[in-house]
């Protein structure tokens, strides 16, 4: 099948396939859309069944970003590269660098940053043999502490802004004491969103493919642990996926119990159709491009200026730029994730 047949090829400007015999490196960059800025999109590394499906996921993730940059109005495009392989067992300098040189090669088309199954420190070592990353300069953090680069922090701080948005919007509740959250890996991103939850009164539940995880989760917040099988059908009012994506799927949408849907992850539904799905089930669905900017927001600022003011200042609109999606989506009777995107492209297909 061609590139450009491929069911989730939309308008893509390009999409290359990187292979390096010496380091052993297999990687696809795919570039959506650069009419607002240079498409900067995290670069990950996971062990794909097939080199499909490391298509399929990086078509989706880099058309992802950039209506996550439209909607988060920042001039960025957005674009996506993947490295097939197991991290844990066979990332190298080499490869790491030899990703690096890959996207040298497309001249500041595409700006790489951290993503599940690659670190800082591995977009520092891409950038000894290119400039094009983002994501790797140490700067100021809350308090003027020093912050390594990382843009989970600030990912976890936007969703739990847009989490919050949602409670409020959904459940009428002005704050999160007592409000019971699933949230469906505690990594990165997911135990820090657990951590601002936990210090606003929330009630954790959490599940994780990696034991470590949720048992740090359990000893620093008290949160329930529960097998990662049953995690979207527990008896909570929030459903947080912050793990991979498609989370809403045919399996979990009918056991769901949460009355909203708001988590970090990106492409949290499985087929664009349960976006109304979701809405005639009466569940509220924060989209997840909304509300999990605050890393590509955070880099912005290292690009533009940087002081951790100006993104906390802009990480907390994310709960007024969701707030507005779901006021929309109830005025003209639409899913969330619809009027989502119907604002996005008016930004990044105007322009």
């Amino acid at each position: 099948m061609s590139v450009f047949d491929h069911p989730e090829f939309d308008q893509h400007e390009c999409v290359h396939f990187v292979q390096d015999e010496r380091s052993g490196l297999r990687a696809i960059i795919a570039v959506h859309n650069t009419v607002r800025g240079p498409a900067l999109g995290g670069c990950r590394m996971w062990p794909y069944a097939s080199s499909a499906d490391a298509l399929t996921d990086v078509l989706r993730l880099s058309r992802g970003m950039t209506y996550k940059s439209a909607m988060a109005n920042i001039d960025l495009g957005g674009g996506k590269s993947v490295i097939i392989g197991d991290p844990r067992q066979v990332k190298t300098d080499a490869l790491i660098r030899a990703m690096g040189q890959a996207v040298d090669r497309l001249g500041g088309l595409y700006v790489a940053a951290e993503d599940s199954g690659t670190s800082v420190d591995d977009l520092r070592r891409m950038g000894e043999v290119t400039s094009h990353v983002g994501g790797v300069i140490e700067r100021p953090g809350p308090g003027g502490e020093p912050h390594s680069g990382d843009p989970s922090p600030a990912t976890a701080l936007g969703v739990f802004h847009g989490l919050a948005a949602a409670v409020r919007f959904q459940l009428d509740r002005d704050d999160l004491q007592g409000v019971r959250v699933a949230i469906q890996g505690v990594g990165n991103v997911g135990y820090r969103l657990a951590g601002h939850l936990h210090a606003a009164g929330a009630e954790l539940v959490v599940a994780d493919i990696h034991a470590p995880n949720v048992e740090r989760a359990v000893q620093a917040f008290g949160a329930q642990a529960v097998p990662v099988a049953d995690i979207d059908a527990q008896d909570v009012d929030v459903f947080a996926p912050c793990a991979l994506g498609s989370a809403i799927n045919a399996s979990t949408l009918p056991r769901l119990k949460a009355k909203v849907v708001a988590g970090a992850a990106n492409n949290q539904l499985d087929r664009t159709a349960y976006d109304a799905a979701l809405m005639e089930r009466g569940i509220l669905y924060a989209p997840d491009y909304v509300i999990n900017a605050g890393g590509i927001i955070d880099i912005f600022y290292e690009r533009t200026g940087y002081t951790w003011e100006k993104v906390e200042r802009h990480l907390k609109g994310i709960g007024d730029t969701v707030t507005q999606v779901f006021e929309r989506a109830r005025s003209e009777g639409l899913p969330t994730g619809q009027v989502a995107d119907l604002i996005a492209e008016s930004r990044f297909r105007r322009a």
